[in-house]
């Protein structure tokens, strides 16, 4: 099972990823000025997953990626892909377990292991 991971950009702004039950980024959220905005928005994307879709793009480089749109509005935009398969492995990830994946919150900036 996948879980959303919340963590703080170097502008202090708040962000969170999903990974992969292996622990792969499979996409990245938008910014967020406070934390509690980042767990709104993990909260509904949980409960209205059905009504995401998701905008297929290839980039120049020929890697492959997605925008995640929930309502009508961007929401995240996945890593980059080698394949189309791989690609659609991921959203197929993000639609299987993402209503059920576990929040972890790593924004506070402290050391989880000593020297």
């Amino acid at each position: 099972m996948g879980a959303f991971v919340i963590s703080k950009r170097y502008n202090d702004q708040y962000k969170f990823v999903f990974t992969s039950r292996k622990g792969k980024v499979v996409f990245t959220s938008l910014s967020y000025e406070l934390k509690f905005e980042c767990e709104e928005a993990i909260e509904r994307f949980k409960t209205d997953i059905e009504s995401a879709s998701f905008l297929k793009f290839k980039s120049s480089g020929g890697k492959y990626y997605f925008k995640l749109i929930v309502g009508d509005n961007h929401f995240a935009t996945s890593r980059k892909y080698t394949t189309s398969l791989r690609l659609q492995k991921g959203i197929d990830e993000i639609v299987r377990f993402g209503s059920i994946s576990e929040i972890l919150d790593f924004s506070a900036n402290d050391f989880i292991f000593f020297d």
